[in-house]
């Protein structure tokens, strides 16, 4: 076996997401909506899986963490206390002979339009990120609301109804998973930059004097939950923001970056956020969310540290990582050698031939039933066919049931990563399933 190098690329990751049904162009049949997807099956197991290993992770750190899901709407003046109706834009620039439009930081204006090649740009402009509705069933009724930019402003705001219900003391974290929208000008590199996207946020409120200490045990847990995702480390890095590159608000912050193929990307911020958030809505709603410190008697405004990761670009990196082609008796197997606890199919029952189809299927039920896993009955094609098509979609585990398992009751596990096949009695493929997928 050889295995090529530099085999990945942006157009064989959207092609294998298209095939195998990880992701789709939202409303394809109609002509699809640029920067906005779906998720097919494998792509919603694999989804669910990231949320769970986050959440885990969050769960297992030592520390006080609390989970909230907030409203997607949110009024205008929300948005103007926290800084984006003013401030969230993108620099925008036309072209007037093609009417394209580009973001004018991501091109040379001194050059031509890249897609017409005419050099007639308009002056440039601000354009707010933010997508605007209006809520209310008549004219005179509506008020302006908008949907969010990212998941954080929902804590905030709701940061003292969270604290008194839950009985958390400071300090503790608030975590959220959800959607939120940017109106992107120019989505790009498939699911790097999309307008509709999913985040994981956490939003860790504590004693301004502590904040910079817990930032760096912020700062290890993440670096912790890239390796344990089995992530390539030397293709992750860490990387400070200078001073002319931090937010008004922020006195240090950390991007976890990837590299992929088309350069360092960011996958997360790490950030000292200051009692910037908390003080304004404080300021604009008139409702004081400052702490009373019953050891000081005195109060306080919480200081936070953010650590902000979506879920669609880690999703998208964990693909990339994982991707592999491996010459096989001069055949191409294309694998994906995803983390067991990423994979969106964990094993797949395999009937040798489609006499065997209702005891393998009557395995695959007797197996659902007796453990959590997301199995796959797969029984279309020759059984190299099936292997492949496993391997490509990154199922850890095959089982092969075939003329000899009714007769002594034993199954063939062949591993995704060593391809080594061994043969096991069935009644200990549960333990063998926990033990090969590392099930606590």
């Amino acid at each position: 076996m050889s295995i090529s190098a530099n085999t990945v690329s942006l157009e064989k990751i959207i092609a294998l997401c298209k095939r195998r049904g990880f992701v789709y162009q939202a409303a394809e049949i109609y002509g699809g909506l640029n920067g906005v997807y779906d998720f097919g099956p494998l792509g919603a197991a694999m989804k669910a899986n990231i949320r769970a290993a986050w959440t885990k992770a969050l769960k297992q750190s030592g520390k006080d963490v609390v989970f909230f899901e907030g409203a997607i709407l949110g009024p205008e003046a929300e948005w103007e206390a926290s800084g984006h109706l003013e401030g969230f834009h993108d620099p925008m620039v036309d072209c007037t002979n093609c009417k394209h439009r580009f973001r004018a930081d991501h091109i040379d204006l001194a050059k031509s339009c890249p897609d017409c090649g005419l050099k007639a740009w308009t002056s440039v402009r601000n354009f707010n990120l933010m997508f605007k509705t209006a809520v209310g069933a008549t004219a005179e009724s509506t008020s302006h609301a908008y949907l969010r930019p990212e998941t954080a402003q929902a804590i905030f705001v709701n940061f003292k109804n969270i604290m008194t219900s839950s009985r958390s003391k400071i300090p503790f974290g608030i975590a959220q998973i959800g959607k939120a929208f940017r109106n992107e000008i120019t989505p790009r590199q498939f699911l790097f930059r999309t307008r509709e996207f999913e985040q994981m946020e956490l939003e860790y409120f504590c004693q301004g004097a502590h904040a910079l200490q817990d930032l760096e045990f912020w700062l290890e847990q993440r670096k912790q939950f890239y390796n344990n995702l089995q992530i390539d480390m030397t293709k992750i890095r860490f990387r400070e923001h200078a001073s002319d590159e931090l937010a008004h608000y922020s006195s240090r912050c950390l991007d976890v970056e990837y590299e992929f193929p088309f350069g360092w990307k960011e996958l997360e911020g790490i950030a000292y956020r200051g009692d910037y958030d908390l003080s304004r809505h404080t300021k604009f709603s008139g409702k004081d969310l400052a702490v009373f410190d019953e050891e000081s008697k005195q109060s306080f405004m919480p200081h936070v540290v953010e650590c902000s990761v979506g879920v669609d670009r880690l999703f998208f990196t964990l693909l990339f990582d994982a991707y592999r082609e491996e010459i096989l008796d001069g055949e191409t197997r294309v694998v994906l050698k995803l983390a067991p606890e990423i994979a969106p199919v964990k094993a797949a029952i395999l009937p040798l031939q489609k006499q065997l189809n209702s005891q393998a299927e009557l395995l695959y039920k007797q197996l659902s039933l007796n453990t959590d896993y997301n199995l796959d009955l797969d029984n279309s094609g020759s059984i190299g066919k099936r292997y492949r098509r496993q391997d490509e979609i990154g199922t850890p585990l095959c089982i092969t049931y075939d003329f000899e398992s009714e007769a002594d009751q034993t199954v063939t596990v062949r591993n995704r990563d060593t391809m080594v096949q061994t043969r096991v009695k069935i009644s200990e493929l549960k333990n063998i399933l926990d033990q090969a997928l590392r099930k606590n």
